[in-house]
């Protein structure tokens, strides 16, 4: 089998758990014997742009003129079975879609957030979750609230993209929703229910476990979706070193409150950016890994790291978090008093739940189990398949 994977790869200076997790997949596939071709673009690769293409670039999310001119002649060299599509912003544009089909290919689309809707791709904003423009045919509350990079321009641009494309997106053969409130999102947006296949992401297994550490890592975007506040005031809320030690990673607008708390006490870490080994090493140092955002996060990578790893995990009640830990630690409301209650009781049951944390894991997120899934959906697509220009 050959498989084209699309995806347009975010910025290397802001940490992205979806470009580890399509480069785990690639490597996934490639180790059960198929033929992967990458069609990648980088967003750190917009400043060296001609200026052609750059001139054109506010339309790319549109249309992409040069990404179709490449990915036709890929199509017409390789005559792949499957296009998988993850991200196709900004470089690529959902017009991939139409491309394969062009081509006789099917389309597999991972679905990691909530774009097909919102402009962001987050469903909040302004520190609330926020569904202003579901169910409306272009999105201009989106404009209004300058929901996309904070430009009023940009989210009228990205707003129109999604009117555009919705018939782009009700065409894709098949979505990949990675829990069932994505599944969700796109059965209210529209999609047929046949369409839509419940298959999480996976991580490589690590080995056996470590024993456990001591206290708590929080590694994450320190923006205020991601919780690092309501973190840092349940923490607050103990005697300094009462539950250990905290350790937070991560970079982003709330970096100064990190270091102000960390300055402020004993019992509080901030590591910066720190690359993946070094995260693997703050983790055999810790007994819990902690995310406690307050928008629908999706797939947090960190919490299946911390699950491979042996670590039981606390989360807030959002998104597909009570998904991913199931049993394997503790899920609360993303509010204050219930975190802070919370981190008492894993401080204090986190030996008894290394256990379950791992069989969860190996369950349910172990690339065994995910990759014969993935190869599944694409044998469903292929047999169906005539090659047939659309």
């Amino acid at each position: 089998m050959k498989v084209v994977v699309a995806h347009n790869r975010y910025r290397e200076a802001m940490p992205s758990g979806e470009n580890v997790i399509v480069d785990t997949e690639i490597g996934q596939l490639r180790a059960a014997g198929v033929e992967v071709i990458p069609f990648q673009r980088s967003s750190d690769a917009i400043g060296d742009l001609p200026l052609a293409e750059k001139a054109l670039l506010p339309l790319s999310p549109i249309y992409g003129r040069a990404a179709q001119r490449d990915l036709a002649r890929l199509l017409e060299a390789e005559r792949p079975d499957v296009l998988h599509l993850h991200n196709p912003y900004p470089l690529l544009s959902p017009w991939v879609v139409r491309t394969a089909h062009k081509h006789g290919v099917p389309v597999v689309q991972t679905v990691h957030n909530y774009r097909q809707v919102c402009s962001s791709g987050l469903y909040f904003r302004d520190g609330h979750n926020c569904q202003d423009c579901r169910g409306k045919i272009v999105g201009w509350p989106a404009v209004q609230h300058k929901c996309y990079r904070g430009s009023a321009a940009q989210s009228a641009l990205m707003a129109t993209t999604l009117a555009v494309h919705r018939p782009t997106w009700r065409s894709v053969d098949r979505y990949i929703a990675l829990t069932d409130r994505i599944a969700a999102h796109l059965r209210d947006y529209g999609i047929a229910e046949e369409r839509i296949v419940v298959k999480p992401n996976g991580l490589p297994d690590p080995g056996e476990p470590e024993p456990l550490g001591d206290g708590f890592l929080y590694g994450a975007r320190l923006s205020p979706e991601k919780g690092l506040g309501l973190l840092l005031d349940a923490w607050q809320r103990h005697p300094d070193g009462s539950l250990g030690t905290l350790r937070i990673a991560g970079d982003g607008e709330l970096r100064p409150l990190a270091e102000r708390v960390a300055a402020e006490r004993n019992d509080v870490r901030y590591l910066g950016i720190i690359d993946r080994e070094a995260m693997s090493e703050m983790r055999r140092r810790s007994a819990v890994v902690v995310h406690t955002p307050t928008w629908n996060d999706t797939l947090p990578t960190v919490l299946l790291e911390a699950l491979s790893a042996g670590r039981p995990a606390l989360g807030t009640a959002v998104g597909g978090i009570p998904y991913i830990i199931g049993d394997a630690g503790w899920v609360v409301p993303p509010e204050p008093e219930a975190i802070a209650a919370a981190l008492l009781l894993a401080r204090d049951q986190a030996a008894g739940l290394a256990k379950a944390a791992r069989e969860r894991y190996l369950h349910h997120f172990h690339p065994d189990v995910l990759t014969a899934r993935l190869l599944e959906i694409y044998g469903g697509l292929t047999a169906n398949s005539d090659r047939q220009s659309r």
